[in-house]
């Protein structure tokens, strides 16, 4: 059935290219996608996917480059009390949404009173409304904010888009104030954008007119669009499919910052006993997973965190639990499971390399007993089931990466919303909150690196690979960049 499912969906894209012409222009640049958009309204989208894409319509007051280094976007400077708690971001000047109104800081003062709840309505944004004690504009081009407590890893929260004040409609008809204009989105199809001739960054103008994302997930419709000149960037290739086309086109693979597990529900049975969770750990040989699933392009991991992050990675984990079939069996007899017992593990089906990896898991956790029954579900059923209302058991997925330490490790906090493995340690969470609070950075770096010991001696989930993604690119594009964070940066790239 799901065969059939993905051959209805093959067919349907050619017969829709096939409607096309494409001859290689210079105009546009095609690519693909392999998940649909949740939302282009800012405040309700939750896949990195689609954050992925509405970068290029929005502009924050702070912005990133690919090295993850934060940088002024829509305020020219900003400046930091010495008690490291009053924020004064200096606000650009001529600077025109896509609709034609001016920014000024009436519009910053309208996206933080939603974002952080201080507008007496529900917080868009949990963190903000934790952390801001209050905001002001002086003038229109000042914007103020005052946090409650000093916060190291405070202006990585900056770079949230701002939303034109008033305008409400972004969830059919997004408005920013980026580089790119939103066109159309034609579902199961594409997204085209428009780039946005009044651009005000002079250093980072769009450079080509139109952009078509495809909404593909099937590799074989991907590297029939390639050759056919249908797509001038393919994505999530497998590496050996990628490397039969290297010749006609450029390669490119390298680590993304995310962080692929097998995601274990800590709130029901088993996989609330700790020692249940190790054995899986020790259970599994990633070194497999990432040459099965991944063509050996992957960045082996030990806890939630990629070497990505520099100076804030653990790097003495790997020895706490090695892949050893014989002591998990033994391990899981100790808990109580001698003769195993049933899991189901929950896939988006649309990411191939999940799947992949479920699939070699399944096999591997039969050597101590345990049996896996795989299940694949629509990227939008996952979102619901899994990542909003926990209902599963285990799941393959892979973390988006982000430029904060805070931002990948909250996760594993027990009160948050999005703790979708359910991890309940008060040693994690205590560390974790002295780790936000400390304005020091060797103070922060030395709390991160303790809670990541601490992820990886609990196994809330089991840490695999940072799996790279493996792109194709038509010989003459240039500027295509990994960052940190998932974007793809449009106004980077051009035709050669």
């Amino acid at each position: 059935m799901k065969k059939s499912i993905f051959l209805v969906f093959a067919l349907a894209f050619s017969a829709f290219f096939a409607s096309c012409s494409f001859t290689g222009s210079k105009d546009v640049l095609r690519m693909n996608v392999s998940s649909e958009p949740d939302s282009f309204f800012p405040w309700e989208s939750a896949a990195a996917d689609t954050a992925a894409i509405y970068y290029n319509i929005f502009d924050g007051l702070l912005s990133f480059d690919e090295k993850g280094k934060i940088h002024p976007a829509l305020c020219e400077s900003y400046e930091i009390s010495e008690d490291k708690v009053t924020y004064t971001f200096r606000l650009r000047h001529n600077v025109k949404f896509h609709n034609g109104a001016d920014f000024t800081s009436a519009d910053c003062l309208y996206t933080y009173e939603n974002l952080a709840g201080l507008n007496g309505n529900t917080p868009k944004n949990e963190l903000l409304a934790r952390d801001v004690e209050s905001i002001s504009a002086p003038d229109q081009y000042t914007f103020v904010v005052k946090t409650k407590h000093p916060l190291g890893g405070f202006l990585a929260l900056n770079i949230c888009p701002i939303l034109p004040v008033g305008y409400t409609n972004h969830a059919e008809h997004p408005v920013g104030t980026g580089a790119y204009k939103f066109v159309e989105y034609q579902l199961h199809q594409k997204i085209v954008l428009e780039k946005n001739e009044n651009y005000w960054n002079s250093g980072n103008q769009p450079k080509i007119p139109r952009i078509e994302i495809y909404v593909m997930s099937d590799e074989n419709a991907i590297l029939s669009a390639l050759q056919t000149k249908q797509l001038d960037i393919g994505q999530l290739l497998s590496p050996e499919n990628a490397k039969t086309l290297e010749t006609k086109f450029q390669l490119f693979s390298a680590p993304q910052n995310m962080v692929q597990i097998l995601g274990l529900n800590n709130s029901i049975k088993p996989l609330d006993n700790p020692l249940v969770r190790q054995a899986i750990t020790m259970a599994i040989n990633k070194d497999e997973v990432i040459e099965g699933a991944m063509g050996g392009f992957g960045t082996k991991l030990y806890s939630n965190f990629s070497p990505i992050l520099g100076e804030f990675y653990n790097d003495r984990l790997s020895e706490i639990y090695k892949y050893d079939p014989a002591a998990a069996k033994s391990i899981l007899t100790s808990a109580g499971y001698a003769s195993g017992f049933d899991l189901e593990i929950t896939v988006p089906g649309n990411y191939r390399t999940h799947v992949d990896t479920a699939q070699i898991i399944a096999k591997e956790l039969e050597q101590i007993g345990i049996r896996c029954k795989i299940k694949t579900v629509e990227w939008t059923t996952w979102l619901d089931k899994v990542y909003t209302k926990f209902d599963y058991q285990a799941t393959v997925i892979a973390f988006g990466g982000k430029l904060e330490p805070a931002e990948v490790l909250r996760r594993y906090y027990s009160s948050y919303r999005r703790n979708f493995t359910r991890f309940n340690n008060p040693v994690f969470d205590e560390t974790f909150n002295k780790a936000e609070l400390e304005p020091d950075q060797s103070k922060r770096i030395k709390y991160y690196k303790y809670c990541q010991e601490l992820l990886t001696r609990n196994a809330p989930a089991v840490f695999i690979s940072d799996p790279n993604n493996t792109v194709l690119l038509r010989k003459d594009v240039r500027g295509y960049e990994v960052y940190p964070v998932l974007f793809y940066n449009f106004a980077k790239m051009y035709f050669d």
